[in-house]
């Protein structure tokens, strides 16, 4: 019986549409992005800093410059952290991180297309605020990996599942002086509905 099944399940996917991308084609992408700070952000004040997780919607529109290799740009409605430090809530932040990537798209013919990237994110941080005091969190730069795949439902639209690792390291000030460092170096989880044209 699992036989059967393994063969209905691999006829189907060879029976589905392929979503393969030409030079000069773009995709739009439209889902949600989970961003999960890694466990250890660094030492503010003297104390241990944890930064939580957090989901919104996001954008993605990629442009092939040539066959199976795309220029995609992500964006997002803003995420919004709050700043743990030894325990204790010290403040929130919210961000902005948009992402110019690389990537390639592995051309299998079949219903599942995998990719590969490689860019750079800057990251915005904005509506800081401490209890503690004027809190101010710099912009970042950092390089940013992707990997992911499609699954084809139709010559022209994909659901997408793919993951980021975005490295974001930022200085910490409250009121004006620097009090340590945060490293929230994330990885980010995206579904989306991806649409060629």
């Amino acid at each position: 019986m699992k036989t059967i099944a393994l063969a209905l399940l691999a006829s189907a996917a060879l029976a589905a549409p392929a979503f393969a991308q030409s030079a000069g084609e773009m995709t739009l992408g439209l889902g949600l992005g989970f961003v999960n700070p890694k466990s250890d952000n660094g030492t503010v004040a003297g104390g241990a800093t944890v930064i939580d997780s957090n989901a919104r919607p996001t954008v993605t529109f990629e442009y092939f410059i040539r066959d199976n290799l795309g220029v995609e740009l992500l964006a997002a409605l803003p995420f919004k952290h709050d700043i743990n430090v030894g325990g204790a809530k010290a403040g929130v932040t919210k961000h902005l991180p948009p992402t110019l990537s690389l990537n390639y798209h592995f051309p299998t013919g079949g219903a599942i297309t995998p990719f590969v990237g490689l860019g750079v994110n800057y990251t915005v941080f904005f509506e800081d605020r401490s209890p503690l005091g004027d809190l101010k969190i710099d912009n970042s730069w950092g390089l940013a990996a992707h990997l992911g795949m499609d699954y084809a439902i139709s010559e022209t639209g994909a659901v997408r599942m793919d993951l980021r690792y975005i490295d974001i390291d930022s200085d910490v000030k409250l009121n004006g002086a620097k009090v340590g460092r945060v490293e929230v170096d994330p990885l980010v989880a995206g579904v989306s509905y991806v649409m060629k044209f």
